[in-house]
C-alpha cells in the first residue's frame, strides 16, 4: 500500500532518473526496504515507490517530464536543492554509514568529522543527484 494508516509526519518525496536502478542503490547504500512500488504503464518508470530507511520513509518516482509541471530529478536540474537528513544513534554509524553508502557508489561530499555542532557528520551525494547528510550527537547526554 502506498499509503499507510499511519504515515511519518515528514515523508521525503524524491524524483529520479533511473528509478528502478535508484531503488536497488538506496536499498545497497542505506539498507532500505522497498515497501510499496507501482511501476508505469511503460513497465521502465517507477510511478510510486516507498522507502523504509532508518526508520522513516521516502517516496521516490522517476521523472515524467511530458506530465507538464511534475517534480525534476536532479540531473535534469543541475544539482539538488536539498539534502536528506538520516539522524544516527552514534558517532560511529556515522562512519558506517558514509563508508557503506561510497561503496555502494556515492561521492563523499563531507568525509565523517566532528562538527562544532556537537554531532559526527558526513554527506554524500548519490549516483542520482540527491544529497544525504548522516549526524549522530557526539554527547548522547
Amino acid at each position: 500500500m502506498a499509503f499507510g494508516s499511519n504515515p511519518p509526519p515528514v515523508q521525503p518525496h524524491i524524483c529520479v532518473l533511473r528509478g528502478v536502478e535508484a531503488i536497488a542503490f538506496y536499498e545497497a547504500a542505506f539498507g532500505a526496504r522497498c515497501t510499496f512500488v507501482q511501476m508505469a504503464e511503460d513497465g521502465v518508470r517507477v510511478l510510486h515507490a516507498n522507502l523504509a530507511i532508518c526508520g522513516g520513509e521516502v517516496m521516490l518516482h522517476d521523472e515524467f517530464a511530458d506530465c507538464g509541471d511534475a517534480m525534476r530529478a536532479p540531473a535534469t536540474l543541475d544539482g539538488a536543492s536539498v539534502a536528506i537528513n538520516i539522524n544516527l544513534p552514534d558517532p560511529d554509524a556515522v562512519d558506517a554509514a558514509c563508508a557503506r553508502a561510497a561503496l555502494a557508489g556515492a561521492t563523499v561530499i563531507i568525509p565523517p568529522a566532528d562538527m562544532f555542532w556537537g554531532a559526527r557528520h558526513a554527506r554524500v551525494r548519490d549516483p542520482f543527484g540527491h544529497v544525504w547528510a548522516f549526524n549522530a550527537a557526539l554527547d548522547p547526554h
